[in-house]
Order: C-alpha cells, then structure tokens, then sequence
C-alpha cells in the first residue's frame, strides 16, 4: 500500500530547544549558502526555499536578524553549477546546502572541508563514506532509489498498457550515474513486460522533441529524475501532450502541470528537511555525524483530464493508491 511519503526524524531532539534559547545564540548573522539546481522565479523553486526558509523560522534562524542566506541558482546548467559553486565557496559561508545530484558534485570539486548539506540527491556514492555514518564534509537527504525505474515502467504499463516500446529520458550531465542509475531496473522490468527499453539522453530542447516524437505511436515515456528534466517540465509535457504520448514523472509538479502520472516522494518536504541539519550544523554537530536520510514513503499522483486526452481510462488501482488525483 502506497502512503503518502514521511522521512525519518533524526535530528537529535532539535525542536525541543526552547525559542528563547535559540534566540540566545549570539548577535552574529551567521551565513549560509544555497544552490538552488532550478531557474531563477521557477515556481517550483521558489516553494521549494520558502518551505526551507519557514522551517530555518521554526527552529529560531531569521534573515535580517540571526541568519544570512546566499541563495544562487543554476538553471539546470552544469557549467553554471561549476562557476556558482565556485563563487559560493570563496565567500565563505558556515555551510552550503546543495539542491540535487549535479549541483553536489559540483560542490564537491571546489571543497572538500566546507560543511554540505545535500538534498533532492538521488545517488550519495562518491559524496559519503556511508549513509550511517558519512565520514567527511557532506551529509543530507537522499530523494530515489535504483529500482523505482522499474516501477515507473510497471505503472506506465498499468496506465497505458497499448505501450509497446518505452523510453527513459535524461540528461548524462546533470542525471545520477550519468543516467546509469536507473536503467537497469528499468531494462530487466522491460525485459519481464514485453517492452522494447530505449536509452534516451537529451541536451537541449530540440533532443527532447526528437525522442518524444519517435514515439508517437504505442511509446511511452519515463522521464529520470534529473534537474535538466524538471527544469524543462512544461517543455516536455507540453510536446508529450502534443505527440499524445503517454508518461510517467517522478514529482507531482509535473502532473500539476498537465503530465499523466507521477511517482515518488515529495520534494519540497524533502528540501524543507533539510533545515532541520542545517540548524544542528550552525550549532555545532559535524556532517560527519549526521547520517544521511533516505525517503521511506512516497507519493503518487494522476491527472484524469490528461488520461482522456490520451484516450486512457486510468485503472482502479491507480485511483485507490493515487494520494492526488487531477479533475
């Protein structure tokens, strides 16, 4: 059974710290830094840093009174994520929370002592030496796992069963392993479906139009998660809807914004999780004794108005697990 998604709470009994107390933590703005993987104004990023910002409140960091934040963003571009990340850690700030893979690997190549705290990460290997105990300058929030590529194509085939090939779409520079994480999963499970798997990697927009058009006829579509890919959501679901291709995301901002079906777990709550370690951060604990966190519970998400346009009837089993269901 599919319940809406909760992350587990390790942070060290931090809400029982009384406001005052907090408050008693010197006259010093300390600072932070943020580098954000989404454009500047996205709406979804913007949900993203006041859900974080609400949470740095609760926990007794304000701007303008205790607290300076850096926000940068990096338009999903990973040769900007490698000039910000570069700027951010030359001004110094206390910590950096890194918002997805790439942009964490790109913080990584400028240090390897400022504390990161990486969120919305789907792969911490390289970052950590364990998620129990991580050992160095990192910890954080990680947001998937390798096998849910196969349960997106398992739901793709649910929703729209006619699907006779697939195609998993990314970009090898900002997506986890190069785009390697999830395809074998997705694979073996085509394998087991009777579905022809296609490797499909993307750059730019006229990439994404050429993979989604090849298939305009009994394809489907997985799109990886990646922050080249939710940069260029209404792209996609805009000529998806166009090719009527039916596809399978993996937050609900995509089925918001007209896509079919999403899987996963939440993000915004999982980036406004991560104050909860910057707050133990600022106040003394290392990154190295923070384990990492993994997401324990996920959401799934279904816009009827898009099925219809598709010509799909979405099965009851969907409807019974959906935590959202689209009019």
């Amino acid at each position: 059974m599919i319940e809406r998604r909760k992350f587990i709470t390790l942070l060290g009994g931090t809400a029982a710290w009384p406001l005052a107390a907090r408050a008693q933590q010197g006259d010093r703005a300390r600072r932070i830094g943020v580098l954000m993987g989404f454009r500047e104004g996205d709406p979804e990023g913007k949900s993203y840093i006041s859900s974080f910002m609400q949470r740095l409140s609760e926990l007794g960091w304000t701007e303008s009174r205790n607290l300076r934040v850096d926000v940068r963003w990096a338009a999903g571009d990973v040769n900007r994520m490698r000039a910000i990340a570069k700027e951010l850690v030359n001004l110094q700030p206390e910590l950096i929370v890194a918002h997805t893979t790439s942009v964490t690997a790109a913080l990584q190549r400028e240090t390897r002592t400022s504390p990161i705290v990486f969120t919305n990460v789907a792969d911490a290997s390289g970052f950590v030496e364990g998620l129990a105990h991580p050992g160095g300058n990192m910890t954080g929030f990680l947001m998937q796992e390798p096998s849910l590529g196969g349960k997106w194509l398992g739901l793709l085939k649910e929703i729209a069963p006619a699907v006779t090939r697939v195609a998993m779409m990314f970009n090898p520079d900002t997506a986890a392993g190069g785009g390697s994480y999830y395809l074998p999963s997705f694979e073996a499970a085509a394998r087991s479906l009777k579905v022809e798997s296609i490797t499909a990697p993307v750059r730019s927009d006229a990439e994404i139009e050429m993979v989604i058009t090849s298939l305009a006829l009994q394809g489907g579509l997985l799109a990886m998660p990646d922050i080249y890919i939710n940069t260029n959501r209404a792209t996609i679901i805009s000529i998806a809807a166009r090719n009527k291709v039916p596809a399978v995301y993996f937050n609900t901002s995509f089925v918001r914004g007209g896509g079919l079906l999403s899987y996963g777990p939440n993000e915004v709550d999982v980036f406004r999780s991560s104050a909860s370690y910057v707050d133990l951060i600022l106040r003394g604990t290392k990154p190295a004794d923070l384990p990492v966190q993994l997401p324990v519970k996920f959401e799934m998400a279904v816009n009827l108005k898009t099925a219809s346009a598709l010509g799909l009837t979405v099965p009851q089993s969907i409807m019974l697990l959906a935590d959202e269901v689209i009019q």
